[in-house]
């Protein structure tokens, strides 16, 4: 009799998931039919295999989790899929080579979603190789540097070429990272938050424990000045003082890390000629509209043209913005879906970063509440870091919007690290006691 309650709950949980994909998949394959009759006034020949792609790489993942994490929030995966379909849509009625690039991206992100399921039984294992993932972290970000397999490309070596096949290692780099400093921040917890070190009449942090902590940060940082990118120096910089603000739970960091924060973007605006023009074309771009703020002007004159309900899917002329399938689809879709279907994909973030902070605050262990809470920052603040820029609310970073734009290392990524999160989420259930043992125990207690 007690089992019974715990089987309806799961079936539900389930239940509710499948639902909910059915829904969204509905949704893209009406957005893409809608597309397609914008762009050719017909229906697409291909929209049964497509609907049938989008099911079925739908109907895989939602299996692996009835297999793997029979427990876990229904609203994690969903919210996921509807956010790559609505990029994919996007992304083919731009330029149909790039779509089917991205589809391949898309299985290949399902079948890793499904791997890291099958690889990490228990969150925990992963704090027990946290140095290992540390040394493999700061690796990954040191490829692009080699001769011949980085790539420039933008004014930035963040791509590594392997036969036909371009990448960026500083995705994967990011997880390895945060799962680092959520395992050292769990387990130095007490020494970066109690002052222990007396230096006159005060009592101060006993520095040596932020010690490999910082190296590895701020060698992330150097690297990734090196390769000239501004958007994942900014992403690993916050994702390093949230996480020990989280940890620590003291608001000294937050006011330190503000403070770098400000001299680092000082040096950086005086010291390199890129971050100098994303903060020249962030203030007027229509000062340079002929030149470097070409991209950013026609972003706005996108936003402006799509108004409240947008031109209509297929309508608009999103092909005017350099880079639009990547860098600058959140304009796009403001162009074609106008304001309340920005708003949408705003909600669909929220609502994303939301469950993920539910499964963090239910974490029944220290690193596996920092770690969900670590991937939510990693996820939240580079769709706001993008979103933002694209609206000129910050100076353009050059992250990818998580799971709508363009990029396969993005895409996997990101997959990879929903994948750690319904693994949390089926081992906050999973650890609680269930009612079973609770009548057995009262039985004893008899």
């Amino acid at each position: 009799m007690p089992v019974a309650p715990r089987r309806r709950a799961v079936t539900s949980r389930r239940r509710t998931e499948l639902g909910l994909l059915i829904l969204g998949g509905m949704v893209v394959g009406f957005a893409y039919v809608l597309a397609s009759l914008g762009k050719t006034a017909s229906i697409p020949a291909n929209v049964g295999p497509f609907l049938g792609v989008i099911f079925g790489l739908a109907l895989v993942a939602h299996l692996a989790n009835r297999w793997l994490v029979p427990d876990a929030t229904p609203v994690i995966l969903p919210i996921a899929a509807l956010l790559n379909g609505i990029g994919y849509v996007v992304i083919a009625r731009l330029n149909f080579k790039l779509a089917g690039l991205q589809a391949v991206w898309t299985g290949l992100g399902v079948a890793v979603y499904v791997l890291t399921l099958v690889v990490v039984r228990y969150s925990r294992d992963l704090a027990r190789y946290r140095y290992l993932v540390a040394f493999a972290g700061l690796a990954l970000l040191l490829v692009p540097l080699t001769p011949k397999l980085g790539q420039n490309i933008n004014g930035a070596r963040l791509w590594v070429r392997l036969g036909p096949v371009t990448f960026q290692p500083v995705e994967l780099a990011k997880i390895a990272l945060i799962i680092f400093f959520a395992s050292y921040f769990v387990e130095k917890r007490e020494l970066l938050t109690v002052p222990t070190v007396r230096i006159g009449n005060r009592l101060f942090t006993d520095p040596r424990p932020f010690g490999p902590v910082v190296l590895a940060w701020g060698f992330s940082l150097l690297v990734m000045t090196a390769e000239r990118d501004v958007g994942f120096s900014l992403l690993i910089f916050v994702l390093f003082i949230s996480m020990l603000w989280m940890a620590t739970g003291r608001v000294t960091y937050l006011v330190v890390g503000a403070v770098l924060f400000v001299i680092g973007a000082f040096v950086a605006a005086h010291l390199f000629g890129h971050v100098n023009d994303r903060i020249s074309v962030w203030l007027d771009p229509w000062r340079y509209a002929n030149g470097i703020g070409y991209q950013v002007v026609q972003s706005q004159y996108a936003f402006g043209s799509g108004g409240l309900v947008g031109s209509g899917l297929g309508l608009g002329h999103p092909g005017l913005i350099p880079v639009a399938s990547s860098d600058f689809i959140f304009a796009a879709i403001g162009e074609e879906m106008g304001l309340l279907g920005t708003v949408g994909i705003v909600m669909a973030f929220l609502v994303l970063v939301g469950a993920s902070l539910r499964t963090a605050l239910v974490a029944k262990s220290d690193f596996a509440k920092l770690l969900a809470a670590g991937i939510t920052a990693a996820i939240g603040f580079q769709a706001f870091f993008i979103m933002a820029g694209v609206v000129r609310l910050l100076p353009l970073t050059g992250v990818t919007l998580p799971f709508v734009a363009y990029g396969g290392s993005s895409l996997v990524a990101n997959y990879i690290l929903i994948a750690l999160l319904v693994r949390v989420s089926d081992e906050n259930v999973q650890q609680a006691v269930p009612p079973q043992a609770d009548h057995r125990v009262a039985v004893a207690a008899g």
